[in-house]
């Protein structure tokens, strides 16, 4: 079941593991995607603390938060962009979003393939969706003291089985937060080594697995026949007007 509102707030916003986690999964992020201006960008479940690099140059962005969560205003200071919605229903319409970020979203639901089916209604083509969800090979999804202890862990098959199984097609994947989930001084001030170390090193596990997923959109079909037949087979020809008595070649000792 998703998470209360207040516990994700506080974990992010007032401890400081929360602003390290915050940190490291916002900035691979920004480099999967920059800032781009006149995109719409739409985080799903507490996906708001990735989302604040692109409110200077988007279009829109839009914060969706779970009814079973709560909602809660953000960003703090700035005109309100969060909404409360449904698993099954986003006040999104078809085909209207560029970058969808979820996160706290898919794991945490009881409906998780109603959250795809919506994830894939509101992107529009050419758009990119980025599903970031506890690594079931990492540590910290065996911590219930961070938010990544809680739903169901993916592995990167699993989680690539089921986006195609609702029509995305995956394109790349990664983990991040390759520090342990402590807040032993030493793994708090040395997790941007280790961030750093795990880009380099794919085969060292993070806590948390990324994959970025493009919407797939089919060519339409046309009906009936694609090729117009200029010169048709008079098949007919050589059939005498009216009597429906065929041409014969006569030769010249025939019988009248």
């Amino acid at each position: 079941m998703h998470l209360d509102v207040l516990d994700l707030r506080n974990f992010y916003y007032r401890t400081q593991l929360g602003r390290v986690a915050q940190r490291a999964i916002r900035d691979q992020v920004v480099r999967l995607w920059p800032p781009a201006a006149g995109q719409t960008v739409v985080g799903f479940g507490f996906a708001v603390p990735l989302l604040r690099p692109y409110l200077a140059e988007a279009r829109r962005v839009i914060g969706l938060m779970p009814g079973p969560q709560g909602v809660m205003p953000w960003p703090a200071g700035m005109a309100n962009v969060s909404v409360l919605c449904e698993d099954t229903s986003w006040p999104v319409s078809t085909g209207f979003v560029d970058r969808l970020v979820l996160m706290h979203g898919l794991e945490t639901s009881e409906q998780p393939s109603a959250v795809l089916e919506e994830s894939h209604r509101v992107l529009g083509p050419g758009g990119k969706a980025l599903f970031v969800v506890p690594n079931r090979a990492g540590l910290w999804s065996r911590r219930d003291g961070t938010p990544f202890g809680y739903g169901r862990p993916y592995s990167g098959a699993q989680l690539e089985a089921q986006l195609k199984r609702h029509g995305f097609t995956p394109e790349r994947s990664l983990t991040v937060l390759h520090a342990p989930p402590s807040n032993a001084p030493f793994w708090l001030r040395t997790a941007a080594f280790w961030e750093r170390a795990g880009r380099r090193l794919p085969w060292l596990s993070g806590g948390v697995l990324m994959v970025e997923a493009s919407k797939q959109v089919y060519a339409p079909t046309r009906g009936g026949l694609g090729a117009v037949v200029k010169k048709p087979l008079k098949v007919l020809e050589g059939i005498r007007g009216g009597t429906g008595e065929p041409a014969l070649n006569r030769g010249p000792g025939a019988a009248g």
